[in-house]
């Protein structure tokens, strides 16, 4: 009479499909978490950029700021500035770091001097993520910025 039973080649293919599966899960998993983030990076740069442009809308000029690349505060003057435009500064999902911004023109004439152009950025962790506006400024960490139209 004979047993009935799984061999142990087929219990170890079974075993081994399983392992592919979860591995693949698990990769796939991380890389769509890090695509989440750098949407939500991207979407937190276009609300702040909106946000400068209406505040250029009703002053004629963006706010004022560093002229090097630095992270935004929430006791920041442009945080300030930008209050009524924006409930709150977004930080990255990941890091809880606030966004780089930096003025790019200005205007000497008259006092106080009055800032024409910006760029903000954020590090993107998916590879090609992002289109970086502020090649000339932007520091190679940060893989993803815009400045103002």
């Amino acid at each position: 009479m004979r047993k009935k039973g799984f061999t142990f080649i087929e219990i170890l293919v079974t075993v081994t499909i399983i392992a592919m599966l979860i591995a693949i899960a698990v990769i796939s998993y991380g890389s769509i978490q890090k695509r989440s983030r750098d949407a939500r990076r991207k979407s937190d740069i276009e609300q702040l950029r909106s946000a400068l442009e209406m505040y250029r809308a009703d002053f004629g000029y963006y706010p004022d700021g560093p002229s090097s690349f630095t992270a935004l505060k929430s006791d920041s003057d442009l945080t300030t500035a930008l209050s009524s435009y924006t409930t709150t500064i977004p930080s990255d999902p990941k890091d809880d770091v606030t966004y780089p911004y930096q003025i790019i023109m200005t205007s000497s004439r008259g006092t106080p001097s009055h800032y024409y152009g910006y760029c903000l950025a954020a590090y993107t962790e998916a590879e090609g993520s992002g289109v970086n506006a502020c090649t000339q400024t932007l520091p190679t960490l940060y893989t993803y910025g815009t400045k103002n139209p």
